[in-house]
């Protein structure tokens, strides 16, 4: 768990550069377990839904850290994963997103996730995860899985969460 939404952000100590490499599930870039185990936000529980990441008006806009942050540890992020790759092609990504009670600025949170595969060099951010989560956080909001069960399977394998969530299409 980390430390949720704060009113101000610091910038987080990354892991050391060279030292997480990613995973690759059905073409698609993973996370290094080791630097980026997920956290979860103490703001966000199974209780709180509604007032939470279900509530309409949108939570996430109020909790994201701004930009002044995130840049500089996307840019130390990338060198611990080793990334060389285009930072606009690049998403600094929540494991856990914050519309399923991610930790808004927990380095174990985040991580520089590359562009899928075959995707045109320039043409800015483009994965297949974020879809994923989309389908999870109406999953959640729903009644249809607990924010456990989405935090766990998206932590697990964003690539196998909804089939093994039974949410699959």
């Amino acid at each position: 768990m980390g430390a949720g939404p704060r009113s101000t952000y610091t910038v987080q100590e990354q892991p050391p550069a060279g030292s997480c490499h990613y995973r690759m599930e059905k073409g698609e870039p993973l996370e290094d377990l080791k630097c980026t185990p997920g956290a979860t936000s103490p703001a966000v529980t199974q209780a709180n839904l509604a007032t939470t990441i279900c509530r309409k008006g949108g939570y996430t806009k109020n909790i994201r850290p701004p930009e002044a942050v995130t840049g500089k540890e996307k840019r130390l992020n990338a060198a611990s994963y080793g990334y060389t790759g285009k930072m606009g092609d690049a998403e600094y990504d929540h494991l856990i997103s914050l519309q399923l009670g991610g930790d808004p600025n927990d380095a174990r949170n985040l991580w520089v996730e590359p562009a899928d595969p075959g995707h045109k060099p320039g043409s800015g951010v483009n994965n297949l995860k974020d879809p994923v989560e989309t389908k999870l956080h109406t999953a959640v909001c729903s009644g249809k899985v607990t924010l456990k069960a989405a935090q766990n399977a998206i932590v697990t394998d964003w690539t196998t969460a909804l089939s093994k969530l039974g949410l699959a299409a």
